[in-house]
């Protein structure tokens, strides 16, 4: 069966920006995960998880489609690793059992937020930390004039914070941005990297980088902050070229004369 991404829910076939991103926040993640309990708010295909499950005690995978869920469970088996349907409002976990929640671009799919941090406070442990992260409307939307369709409410930089400070005592704010095949997540108020310059011997050109997503770690508690990371993608921009040209009418064609070839070694070995 051919593969084909609406774009709701990033899956492993997709090699591309959107996959950088995302990998790069589970990076991060992992740093304060080993021998954790962890639960994956919007855990989708279940790749997320299932990387997290390599260092955590626990992981716990919750999304709200059935289908996507049951599949996941096909997928990852790892003994330390879970997955159930639920929201991010009703979320099938006890009480004070969690000690990392992770949720990656969750909150700009609905809009009862509120609602959903008195059940991240439920499940979290006293100690424990959230690390969350959404789109930036500012960057994401407004000045790219752009509309995702998968999006109920977006939120800006200011109303982020104020949903992050109004549940947790200490937080950090982070902002990620996209550099020539490359993530960067920095300090919000850190904007060394704001500028990219490309060009040759005849021309130069200056251009600015968005910020497009923010990123928050939040807890009751003292955690260790993040400093700038940076998430090499070359890996993956090679695997989308290559899926690129797999699927080019030089490749299909290179493919069908070389057919008959291949049938004939096969037979022969």
């Amino acid at each position: 069966m051919k593969e084909k991404w609406t774009g709701e829910r990033l899956e492993t076939f997709i090699y591309s920006r959107d996959t950088i991103d995302h990998l790069h926040r589970y990076a991060i993640a992992k740093d304060y995960i080993k021998g954790k309990s962890v639960l994956d708010i919007a855990s989708g295909e279940g790749y997320g998880s299932n990387l997290l499950s390599q260092d955590a005690a626990s992981v716990i995978g919750v999304d709200i489609d059935p289908e996507t869920v049951k599949n996941a469970g096909k997928k990852y088996k790892n003994s330390n690793l879970q997955f159930f349907v639920g929201s991010a409002d009703l979320i099938p976990v006890e009480s004070d059992s969690i000690d990392v929640v992770v949720s990656f671009e969750t909150l700009e799919h609905h809009d009862r937020h509120q609602e959903m941090f008195f059940e991240l406070k439920r499940v979290l442990k006293k100690e424990g930390i959230l690390i969350i992260s959404t789109p930036d409307k500012l960057y994401y939307s407004d000045k790219r004039n752009f509309k995702n369709p998968f999006h109920v409410k977006e939120l800006y930089k200011n109303e982020f914070q104020d949903l992050i400070s109004s549940n947790f005592i200490n937080y950090q704010c982070l902002n990620q941005k996209y550099i020539k095949g490359s993530s960067i997540i920095q300090e919000d108020n850190d904007n060394q990297i704001n500028e990219i310059f490309t060009g040759d011997y005849s021309i130069l050109n200056k251009n600015e980088v968005l910020p497009l997503y923010l990123i928050m770690l939040a807890s009751d508690n003292n955690f260790i902050k993040q400093k700038t990371t940076i998430f090499n993608g070359y890996d993956i921009i090679d695997k989308e070229l290559l899926s690129t040209f797999r699927k080019s009418n030089s490749f299909r064609l290179g493919n069908f004369i070389l057919s008959p070839l291949k049938f004939i070694k096969k037979c022969l070995q």
